[in-house]
């Protein structure tokens, strides 16, 4: 099983990224893309590497909005692999024009 890591931590190397809303440990981050489009071909490009990090987001989707949540839910809080899918979702969304 993955090690759980500090919250803190976790945030500090994630400035994009703050504490959700949430009774478990976890990470949001709210991006805006030009049009619906842009904002599903996003959410492909993470489905992929979700996938074969076999670390999947609870995400939603409304119109241009998405808003991203981690956790590993069988570690019980943030481990390497939220900052992992974390870094690539970064990645993408500059890559994709997003905006907070």
């Amino acid at each position: 099983m993955a090690a759980v890591l500090p919250p803190a931590d976790v945030l500090a190397a994630l400035p994009r990224w703050r504490a959700a809303d949430d009774p478990r440990p976890a990470i949001v981050r709210e991006l805006r893309f030009a049009d619906f489009n842009a904002a599903f071909g996003f959410m492909t490009r993470v489905a992929l590497m979700a996938d074969k990090l076999d670390h999947h987001p609870e995400w939603s989707n409304v119109y241009n909005r998405v808003t991203v949540v981690l956790t590993t839910h069988d570690a019980g809080g943030l481990t390497d692999k939220d900052l992992t899918l974390a870094r690539f979702i970064d990645d993408a969304a500059d890559t994709t024009g997003a905006t907070a």
